[in-house]
């Protein structure tokens, strides 16, 4: 089973962090200063809430978190045969609070878009952890090495 992940951004996360769980029915599972995520089961996703993104509102990125390693060669294969030019491929990387394989691509509108399989968790935030260029652009409209949207 696959689990589909939203983060939009949000400038003020303490007022989000309040007003999501009303919604969802649940609180956060994973804080950070600039970061909320909680694992729903019913619609099964993730949702992320972030002060990343240089500050906007709305999708941050979206991605699809795959259950195995070949299930993630299954996504990686349809962002090829979407026309993705310069799909990124990123694996064992602390991102957030997980280490992952992940696949990045830009769709038409410029929305990063990451399939991942995650291999565990780490015990810190990446960020303010000396960031390689994956680390800082985990979770933002930042795609790295990306050359070209989808399309």
């Amino acid at each position: 089973m696959k689990r589909f992940h939203v983060q939009p951004g949000a400038p003020d996360l303490a007022a989000s962090i309040r007003f999501y769980p009303d919604r969802f029915g649940m609180a956060p599972s994973v804080r950070k200063p600039d970061y909320a995520k909680g694992m729903l089961e019913d619609p099964r996703f993730n949702f992320a809430i972030s002060r990343r993104g240089a500050g906007r509102t709305g999708p941050d990125y979206l991605g699809l978190q795959a259950e195995s390693a070949d299930k993630l060669a299954g996504m990686r294969e349809r962002f090829t045969a979407a026309d993705c030019a310069g799909v990124v491929d990123e694996n064992d990387v602390a991102c957030r609070c997980a280490r992952s394989d992940k696949h990045w691509v830009r769709d038409p509108q410029g929305i990063a878009r990451e399939a991942l399989h995650s291999l565990g968790s780490v015990p810190f935030h990446a960020e303010g952890h000396a960031p390689t260029e994956a680390a800082s652009a985990c979770g933002t409209t930042v795609v790295p090495g990306a050359k070209a949207p989808c399309g």
